[in-house]
């Protein structure tokens, strides 16, 4: 591995790792408002930063039934951490040239 390629591997983690911890803050924050936890106010905009973590893919769930669509748009997220990881392993496979 070359040390442009070590350094791009590094950063390609770094960007996964922020990601996840983004994805599980959102997630928090969603549980928290949603079920009142920690005695704050039930608020039902708490599912908001999930939301841009979760684009593309949840702008394809206004056909889904109402009662899937919440936990489809929560998941969302986790379909862009699996791209970004795929990429990075890929990254980090590729031969140098």
């Amino acid at each position: 591995m070359t040390p442009r390629t070590g350094r791009m591997a590094r950063i390609c983690r770094i960007v996964t790792a922020g990601f996840a911890v983004l994805y599980g803050c959102a997630l928090g924050l969603l549980a928290i408002g949603t079920f009142g936890l920690f005695g704050a106010e039930r608020d039902p905009l708490s599912g908001v930063f999930l939301v841009p973590l979760g684009l593309p893919w949840n702008l394809f769930l206004e056909n889904t039934p109402d009662a899937l669509r919440p936990w489809l748009a929560a998941a969302a997220p986790l379909l862009n951490l699996l791209i970004i990881w795929l990429a990075c392993r890929g990254l980090g496979r590729r031969a140098p040239t």
